[in-house]
């Protein structure tokens, strides 16, 4: 994901996730926009909110939206977040070093006053590294300590223990870099207690063929993954129906690959997957995800007890105030609705 587009509408592996802009542009908007098998890396079992047995409450399943790291939005508070991720941090154009946005350092003040507002809820932070848009650092770096010592830049700057990556495009193919980051989070894992996870690309069938390989490699690198992250948004054209039901769909086929490829039981590969929407309207055209989609999702996600979900993004969880709300917007959700709705359908 990027502030704006996330995938292409073209295919199922350069799709757009929001609307197009530069990822510089993020800092210019007023919001903000594994994997294992047994014997190897090891999914871990982490509760992602209170509760006990899978589906038992409301509480099983976290809430955990996308924001800015540098905006605040009114609707970020909304739904009363247990973990927020933020977006996004990549390299200075083609060197080994982090920014938010490709233009902020991963210390700025601005940042840390964000963050400390945030926390101040009582929610825990995630960094998001990668997203649509710039190059992720594995691209850049030269070497996995290298790699890893960007990552470990941010995470120390901001005090995150947290850290997901959200793998697409280009990416998802270089063969290198998938090999690097897993090289490097192997270890950052070996000094340092770090909850990874992965954010992929997903259609109503599953996860693609990349996002399986990727998820190999780090099984094969003993990478722990808390969770695999699916992106139900933005398939095609071609998917003009309920994108309630195509989420619940991707949602179970992307579960049945986990218990498949990676070795997880029934329950543990519903704990380690993680789904996120792109409210209201999408990029794709014929492509809305309503509230009652994410009342319906929701509904769904406790009873099967899936760990979180999460949407795109709390910046746009407001009605439009334009009347042209055809295409897609990095401001508003481009439906009728109260601001923080989505946020709190989706945390039930």
């Amino acid at each position: 994901m990027h502030i704006s587009a996330k995938r292409s509408s073209g295919g199922t592996g350069s799709r757009a996730k929001r609307v197009t802009s530069v990822v510089a542009g993020l800092l210019a908007l007023p919001l903000a926009c594994s994997a294992c098998a047994t014997g190897t890396a090891a999914i871990q079992e982490r509760s992602a909110g209170p509760g006990t047995a899978p589906g038992a409450s409301a509480s099983t399943t976290a809430y955990t939206p996308y924001v800015s790291a540098t905006t605040a939005a009114d609707t970020d508070s909304a739904g009363s977040p247990d973990t927020y991720n933020l977006a996004f941090v990549v390299a200075d154009g083609d060197r080994c070093t982090p920014l938010w946005g490709g233009t902020t350092k991963a210390g700025d003040k601005a940042v840390a006053s964000r963050i400390a507002a945030l926390t101040a809820t009582g929610a825990d932070i995630r960094v998001s590294f990668g997203g649509a848009a710039g190059n992720e650092l594995a691209l850049t770096c030269d070497s996995a300590r290298e790699l890893a010592d960007a990552y470990a830049q941010v995470l120390d700057a901001v005090g995150a223990a947290k850290a997901d990556f959200d793998i697409e495009g280009d990416a998802l193919t270089d063969r290198a870099s998938v090999i690097r980051r897993d090289q490097a989070l192997r270890l950052l894992q070996k000094e340092r207690d770090l909850d990874v996870t992965y954010t992929l690309p997903v259609m109503p069938d599953g996860l693609e063929t990349s996002g399986i390989d990727l998820l190999s490699d780090a099984a094969e690198r003993n990478v722990e993954v808390s969770a695999v992250n699916i992106m139900a948004m933005n398939y095609s054209s071609a998917h003009d129906g309920d994108m309630g039901d195509y989420a619940q769909q991707a949602a179970e086929a992307a579960h049945d690959q986990l218990t498949d490829v990676l070795g997880l039981s029934d329950t543990a590969a519903w704990r380690a997957l993680h789904i996120t929407v792109m409210i209201g309207v999408n990029d794709v055209e014929g492509e809305t995800f309503t509230l009652a989609d994410a009342a319906s999702l929701r509904a769904f996600a406790q009873r099967r007890g899936v760990g979180a979900l999460s949407q795109w993004a709390t910046f746009r969880d407001q009605e439009c105030a334009d009347e042209d709300t055809s295409k897609a917007d990095d401001t508003c959700s481009g439906v009728a609705q109260e601001a923080g709705a989505f946020a709190q359908a989706l945390s039930g």
